[in-house]
């Protein structure tokens, strides 16, 4: 589940052209450690990030639909996002 933004990852200095996805795995409204996929429009995997101490995590991705999928032990969830080129899009994944 999508969700408003509740954590404050560092804002990232965005060069001209970057496209940046970022946020925060929660649950019960709490920071959880794990792993973040980016999946492409057609669901393919493109690539894998841990999560810091904090739940949070950044990928930088070409502009289009991209699926996140957080994984944490024991749950699993789905956001979709669309960004554009040269923009950043924030999410709380929440389980």
């Amino acid at each position: 589940m999508c969700g408003a933004k509740v954590c404050s990852p560092t804002a990232p200095t965005i060069k001209s052209g970057e496209t940046i996805i970022q946020g925060c795995v929660t649950c019960d409204g709490k920071p959880v450690t794990g792993y973040v996929r980016l999946l492409d429009s057609s669901g393919e995997f493109t690539a894998e990030v841990p999560t810091s101490a904090t739940g949070q995590f950044r990928f930088y991705a070409a502009k289009g639909s991209w699926t996140l999928r957080a994984l944490v032990p024991g749950a699993t969830a789905n956001c979709t996002v669309v960004i554009q080129q040269g923009g950043l899009v924030e999410v709380v994944i929440a389980l």
